[in-house]
């Protein structure tokens, strides 16, 4: 509640700040860089039949390419469509089954994410913070176990929340950095020799820094 709280506190500012606007932009920024999934996962558990109490897994973290466009409608207030290269999450197996190891299971996330930015300041700034809220769609490829032939991870949609940094070289190029909470979440399903299932709560930050242009 109190996640979907601070979504909404920051879309309305947004919304505010857009009705009250007597001017309006037209610009665009692209922004390409890295970004660090750190997922802090947690799990209800591995059920199945013969599967012991206390058997469980966490996912790790994972770098991959990250691309954003933003379209600017006054000079405080955006549209941010964030995408990239899908990463490869991996997850070992914990508690009393966690002699079975690392990498259990494999999967890609495509999370393409809509987030509505403010920007703090104004136009010619050097430093600009922002703070941006809005809605992510998490879709699981590529998914693989080598305990279980046939593993399915369920899509997943919800709410993020983002608080970043631009720094300006010039009037178009610039530096950037952000950190953002996200709500992922997923049924595992796994049929092999027995059907084993779990709901996996991923909960990640993301850390990502890169380059920007406007045009």
């Amino acid at each position: 509640m109190k996640f979907q709280n601070q979504v909404l506190a920051t879309l309305a500012m947004a919304a505010g700040a857009l009705g009250t606007a007597h001017a309006q932009t037209e610009q665009n920024i692209f922004k390409i860089g890295v970004i660090q999934y750190t997922t802090n996962s947690k799990t209800n558990g591995i059920q199945g039949i013969g599967v012991p109490p206390g058997a469980d897994a966490e996912t790790g973290n994972a770098t991959t390419l990250l691309l954003t466009y933003e379209r600017l409608f006054t000079p405080n207030v955006g549209v941010e469509l964030v995408i990239g290269i899908p990463p490869k999450i991996k997850a070992k197996a914990t508690g009393t089954v966690a002699f079975l190891g690392e990498d259990i299971l494999s999967a890609r996330n495509v999370a393409p994410t809509l987030i509505v930015n403010y920007h703090f300041g104004s136009e010619g700034d050097r430093f600009r913070p922002y703070l941006g809220a809005g809605i992510n769609y998490t879709k699981f490829t590529d998914v693989k176990s080598r305990l279980a032939p046939d593993v399915k991870l369920g899509d997943s949609t919800g709410l993020v929340v983002q608080a970043g940094l631009d720094y300006a070289i010039d009037k178009q190029w610039g530096l950037f950095g952000s950190i953002a909470r996200v709500d992922t979440k997923s049924k595992l399903v796994a049929a092999g020799s027995t059907v084993l299932t779990t709901e996996i709560d991923f909960r990640p930050v993301t850390y990502s820094f890169g380059l920007s242009y406007k045009f």
